[in-house]
């Protein structure tokens, strides 16, 4: 009985950290893109039987709403900075919660440009210039600036052998990545619309299609 009892506590480690690289593994090589040096989030998607002018109506819908339930940040950093028919570009300011719960709240100031362009029925959205301001104090001071191609790009991210994520960025960068899938499924259900003459438990219709 002691030797597998003993055998059980052996294997434990191992299977949480079979688990840990298994939880990880969408966040590890390659998941960060970066052009040019640049650490840039895009994917597209189209939206059939709509306008161009239809289509960019919702999506200056869809980035406003961000823009106004951003946080405050200094000099006013959130805001709609283009909009013309083919291309909305805003700034946006949110926090990114890596923790919270009772007495024990750690975030980040997570602040980055959002542009959305429209080629006929083709969406692309693309996320860059993220950085965030972490480890402030009540008043707002003493934070620490990272920006995301010295924070949570492949080179400092990921250990050396590039199967694992460091504990301190890594976390950055799991939320970084979730948070942009979060962005783009918020978009395409923009699209949504819920059937006629169906039962309420059905699902609603979602009129965009990704293509990336």
């Amino acid at each position: 009985m002691k030797k597998i009892l003993f055998a059980i506590l052996f294997c434990l480690p191992i299977l949480a950290n079979a688990k840990a690289k298994k939880d990880d593994a969408p966040y590890l090589a390659g998941a960060v893109p970066e052009v040019n040096g640049v650490v840039t989030f895009q994917e597209s998607f189209r939206v059939p039987g709509k306008s161009s002018i239809q289509i960019h109506d919702v999506m200056k819908s869809w980035i406003e709403n961000l823009v106004e339930n951003s946080i405050p940040a200094p000099t006013n950093y959130a805001r709609v900075v283009m909009d013309e028919p083919d291309t909305i570009v805003a700034k946006v300011c949110e926090w990114q919660v890596f923790t919270k719960r009772f007495l024990n709240l750690d975030r980040a100031r997570f602040r980055y440009t959002l542009a959305v362009s429209i080629d006929g029925d083709r969406v692309l959205i693309t996320q860059t210039g993220l950085a965030w301001y972490y480890g402030e104090d009540m008043e707002g001071n003493r934070g620490d600036t990272y920006r995301a191609e010295e924070w949570i790009n492949d080179a400092n991210a990921l250990n050396k052998t590039r199967d694992k994520l460091l504990p301190r960025s890594g976390k950055f960068r799991r939320k970084t990545i979730d948070r942009f899938n979060e962005l783009m499924e918020s978009a395409m259900d923009m699209f949504e619309e819920t059937p006629k003459m169906v039962p309420t438990e059905q699902k609603k219709v979602r009129k965009a299609v990704s293509v990336d």
